[in-house]
């Protein structure tokens, strides 16, 4: 499978080292960038076949089987439209689209085209995932009652989070992850959602906590910060135990602990390339089989978590320019 990167900063390097790891069944063919020169640079640094001075120029490509775009959040919609247009399969890079009524456009499009679109959120992917899955089918701890996820990272050193017109914020770009992850756990049918943030002066979200009620009376609080560092944890809370999982993007391994707190287990996932290696492998399995969906994050998950996203900043009475 050659796959073609659009865009060319810190996330395309990854993934064209994941690409040039990964042997003979995938191939980085080719990079695009809007500046011929950047494009050029990043092929011959990176082990990329070919560069395109333009994204249009990579799309015309036939050889291309698989689009991986990797430009900011505010591009996504445009220029998946345009993988569209010209019949090329997607992977995009997380969040699939700046809110759900581009999300849906875009799916509903490729299912008319019978066009596989997948979102790279690289957590649904892991093998961690299913082995948690399994530990929480086990009754282990029992029923999950609660659960609490963080991530924090302090990235005032990047320019783009603190700009509106590039869909900036802590929530799209580090809070779709403990989302991701509560939702992995608890499931995607939320009956209440609450939240505050605290806005930075552009009018993107600084940090945030975010609360979800469930029907069945289960609860999440989720945490996310863009300005500073600190806790990645989710913490998973049943009638019969606790989960500990130290990094609710990456998780190494996790532990399993009684009520009494005694540790019971740990579950160690298996070493990665880069960790990116399992969405690439799970597009090109689906593509080859002829799905137009990989398994691990459905279509109506994308969307769900899109919804659950434009809630929270429905709350916040955060808008992006242009919705």
């Amino acid at each position: 499978m050659k796959v073609g990167i659009i865009g060319a900063g810190h996330i395309a390097v990854k993934m064209a080292n994941t690409l040039n790891s990964m042997g003979g069944t995938v191939e980085a063919y080719g990079v695009a960038s809007r500046d011929p020169q950047k494009a050029r640079a990043f092929a011959e640094k990176n082990g990329v076949q070919r560069a395109f001075g333009s994204y249009t120029a990579l799309l015309e490509d036939p050889a291309v089987d698989l689009a991986y775009v990797a430009v900011p959040h505010s591009f996504h919609y445009g220029v998946m439209k345009s993988c569209l247009e010209h019949g090329k399969n997607i992977l995009c890079e997380k969040p699939f689209t700046i809110n759900a009524v581009q999300a849906r456009e875009i799916l509903e499009e490729a299912r008319k085209k019978k066009i596989f679109a997948a979102e790279a959120m690289w957590s649904r992917y892991l093998p961690v995932r299913k082995i948690l899955e399994n530990v929480l089918a086990s009754g282990a701890i029992g029923k999950p009652l609660a659960l609490t996820a963080n991530l924090c990272y302090e990235g005032t050193s990047r320019e783009r989070y603190f700009k509106p017109e590039l869909a900036g914020g802590a929530l799209l770009d580090l809070g779709v992850y403990p989302l991701t992850f509560a939702l992995m756990v608890l499931g995607t049918a939320v009956k209440t959602i609450n939240s505050r943030a605290f806005m930075y002066e552009t009018g993107v979200d600084a940090y945030s906590f975010t609360s979800l009620e469930y029907p069945n009376g289960a609860m999440a609080s989720i945490y996310t910060s863009m300005i500073n560092g600190g806790d990645k944890r989710g913490m998973i809370y049943g009638d019969r135990g606790f989960i500990e999982y130290p990094n609710t993007g990456n998780c190494a391994a996790f532990h399993v602990y009684d009520n009494g707190g005694s540790l019971v287990s740990t579950h160690y996932a298996p070493k990665q390339l880069t960790g990116f290696e399992y969405q690439v492998e799970s597009c090109r399995r689906a593509i080859g089989e002829g799905k137009l969906e990989p398994p691990e994050l459905p279509h109506a998950e994308i969307i769900r978590v899109m919804e659950i996203m434009d809630s929270i900043r429905n709350i916040w009475g955060m808008k992006y320019p242009g919705e």
